[in-house]
């Protein structure tokens, strides 16, 4: 059996691509108390645990895109899986925050290969509208993982420790490795033809910024996921260190985005053949400006407890259901025989922006929680200024 575009099949295969990251990520959060008392360290240093990550994710996704564009997506695609499962296995094991931190490191270079490549084979395989409409389709079935991924991952805290959340990962990264091998066909249509080096990739990376409409909707996209970001790496400090959720409860907390998410993604596929991709990304800015300032309004008020952070979350992660897949789509399609290196560049610039919030959320949050809706109210209204401040570049970059 080979598994055939336009089938739900492909989409879920695609999609579980893309969430090997997240699923890397949200399986341990409930665990970063744990693991800030077990390897005796401080909520920086837990923290940067997670910002290693998108560091590492950002250094993989130079060389992955361009790496498959030259010599197929399968290929790279399996070398990216096996360093994603030697390196969690060193996660798992890690004996002290350095160890983990630089594990998680290159745990996120393996990781960032799939789900680069997931975004670059819906390049292959469809176009326009078409592909907005497959990215919003793996976002909603994507949006299961961080549903279930950190609730599992606080009965694993409560039942058996920090590390076996790595060894859920693990399990997970195994599953996907087997099914590429056996029924994931080559999706390239037509291989690049320049010799492969640093020199041809910076120089097909300066080909992919100049296009001004392509820096706009990297920007949205980059946005909107360095405020969904703070959320993941700041919300287990804020919900169970300020407002007392336990590990179990912060994950069911946690589904009150997940759904805002799906519902985004689920809206997207509705809305993007009638009103387009910038039509829906329009939608999709305002609700990632009205769930930041509605969540700073609720912390600074003190209006809600815990659900003036996860309701207004709810919108916020809606607006990126909404403007990531519709923005990435619009970045990539331009560059049908670049697709790799747009998707690498998307990604690398989305992960850099999105470590820097990381850090100065994992810093702040020392003074309370006020620090994360801040950032994300920050973030949000820039990503809606963006997004009319543009109008004119985006209608000349249309295709």
């Amino acid at each position: 059996m080979t598994l055939r575009p336009d089938t739900l099949a492909m989409t879920a295969v695609l999609a579980m691509l893309t969430a090997l990251g997240p699923l890397a990520t949200d399986f341990y959060l409930p665990s970063l108390p744990a693991i800030t008392q077990a390897l005796k360290t401080d909520t920086a240093g837990a923290q940067a645990t997670l910002s290693a990550f998108l560091f590492g994710f950002a250094a993989g996704q130079i060389v992955w895109g361009p790496l498959s564009d030259r010599l197929g997506r399968r290929p790279v695609l399996l070398i990216g899986l096996g360093l994603f499962l030697a390196t969690t296995l060193l996660c798992a094991l890690a004996w002290s925050i350095e160890t983990l931190i630089a594990a998680r490191f290159a745990q996120a270079l393996g990781a960032s290969g799939p789900i680069v490549l997931g975004r670059a084979m819906v390049r292959d395989l469809y176009d326009g509208p078409r592909a907005g409409r497959e990215l919003a389709r793996m976002g909603m079935i994507m949006g299961l993982v961080p549903a279930v991924a950190p609730v599992g991952g606080g009965l694993l805290q409560d039942a058996f420790g920090w590390r076996s959340t790595f060894v859920a990962a693990l399990v997970f990264g195994l599953a996907i490795l087997a099914v590429v091998a056996t029924i994931m066909p080559e999706t390239i249509r037509r291989r690049a033809e320049e010799p492969l080096s640093f020199r041809a990739i910076a120089r097909g990376y300066r080909a992919l910024l100049r296009n001004r409409a392509y820096r706009v909707y990297v920007g949205l996209t980059s946005l909107a996921y360095a405020g969904l970001f703070a959320f993941i790496s700041g919300s287990s400090f804020v919900l169970m260190g300020v407002y007392g959720l336990s590990a179990p409860a912060y994950g069911l907390s946690f589904g009150f985005g997940v759904l805002g998410y799906i519902s985004g993604t689920i809206i997207a596929q509705r809305l993007v053949g009638r009103r387009g991709l910038d039509g829906v990304i329009g939608l999709g800015v305002a609700c990632l400006a009205g769930g930041g300032l509605a969540m700073l309004v609720c912390v600074l008020s003190g209006f809600g407890g815990h659900l003036g952070v996860t309701v207004p979350m709810a919108l916020y992660a809606c607006g990126v259901g909404l403007t990531m897949p519709q923005s990435q789509a619009a970045a990539m399609m331009p560059f049908p025989e670049r697709a790799g290196a747009a998707s690498s560049l998307t990604g690398l610039c989305q992960m850099l922006l999105s470590a820097f919030v990381g850090l100065l959320v994992g810093h702040l949050l020392k003074a309370g929680a006020v620090p994360l809706p801040l950032v994300m109210a920050s973030v949000g209204v820039a990503a809606l200024a963006l997004f009319h401040a543009s109008r004119a570049i985006r209608a000349a970059g249309r295709p």
